[in-house]
């Protein structure tokens, strides 16, 4: 049994002394101000030079030579605003949004809340962004830089829109947003925006997808699902994912489960509702990467999120079946070393 991984002795520190006292949605703008810094020019090049994925990590897949197969996942940087510093610290990929196709602000804060005796995170966010619109901008800049990761963009049901009129919603961010993505991903899994995630039925999602794909023309598509899905429910979704022609499928979001948490149970019904992300989603999130690597052809790409910590996590999803692996909850607890840290152990196994 290999031994509990623990984050780095300074940063633990640092997070319990200073971070943990502030609002979990500040201190995430605060953490995003200073991987906005590692993006500027200068120390960029320093940090981009020190966190660098060793060539012999690069993945082909999407039709894309990826720097490393660990990126990060949909959630952090919703209007692409990051994405310079986010490469430098060695990120291989970034999947920005959710996106909407109408701006939108949320849910009312507080919406998101640190168990860090579970190393999780629970959040009701409710894709808060600026909109498709507004992204196009950044994004197209980034599409001219000579260093960058491979960027996704997640999309996402406007909240003002019925689920009735989703299909609609999505091909509109599709048609927006499409040109500036290596790849699109479809978000009907996340659980903060009401009725989404009966959108992953199948009446439902094959007609929807059906659409999107057509709107996306050449950018590869994918579809994110949830945890919570049944285990033939999973096995559908990905059939259905393959016999509609898409690149791929990411699994997982976060989930409505709160099983198994070590943080004080009245703490955890205080937060309230949301999405639980982290640590404890680990051995779900790797039980539907099998179910779906089971079903699916080889040359299709799974992209595998929920739990992923250490670059001996990133190894097990690779060999489990998973084309590429991302992580966000780990960003939290293990610092802006992150991405460096399982870089270099992976290029070393």
């Amino acid at each position: 049994m290999r031994p509990e991984p623990k984050p780095p002795a300074l940063y633990a520190l640092l997070y319990r002394a200073v971070l943990t006292r502030i609002d979990a949605e500040r201190a995430h703008y605060l953490g995003a101000l200073i991987i906005q810094i590692c993006g500027w020019p200068l120390i960029g090049s320093i940090v981009r030079a020190a966190c660098r994925p060793n060539s012999r990590l690069r993945v082909h897949a999407l039709g894309q030579q990826f720097p490393s197969p660990f990126g990060l996942a949909a959630g952090f940087d919703k209007d692409a605003r990051y994405v310079r510093g986010l490469a430098n610290l060695g990120f291989g990929h970034v999947e920005v949004g959710t996106l909407t196709a109408i701006t939108q602000p949320g849910n009312d804060k507080p919406r998101m809340f640190r168990l860090v005796r579970d190393r999780a995170l629970i959040n009701r966010m409710g894709f808060n962004n600026g909109g498709a619109e507004g992204a196009t901008s950044r994004l197209r800049r980034i599409r001219s830089w000579k260093h960058r990761p491979v960027i996704g963009v997640n999309i996402g049901k406007s909240r003002v829109v019925d689920v009735d009129a989703a299909t609609a919603d999505y091909v509109q961010s599709t048609r927006i947003l499409a040109p500036f993505a290596d790849y699109l991903v479809v978000n009907v899994s996340s659980p903060n925006t009401p009725g989404l995630r009966g959108l992953q039925e199948i009446d439902q999602l094959r007609p929807l997808l059906t659409a999107v794909k057509k709107e996306a023309g050449s950018t590869p598509l994918l579809v994110k699902i949830a945890p919570d899905l049944t285990d033939a429910e999973v096995v559908k979704a990905s059939e259905l994912a393959v016999s509609l022609g898409l690149a791929g499928l990411i699994a997982t979001n976060t989930t409505l489960s709160r099983s198994g948490l070590q943080t004080d149970a009245r703490l955890v019904e205080q937060f309230g509702a949301g999405g639980l992300s982290g640590r404890p989603l680990q051995q779900r999130s790797l039980e539907v990467l099998k179910l779906v690597s089971s079903v699916v052809p080889e040359n299709f790409c799974v992209i595998s999120v929920g739990g992923v910590e250490t670059a001996a996590d990133v190894q097990q999803r690779l060999s489990a079946g998973a084309t590429l692996v991302q992580g966000y909850t780990g960003f939290v607890y293990w610092g802006p070393g992150w991405a460096r840290r399982i870089n270099r152990e992976l290029s070393r196994s």
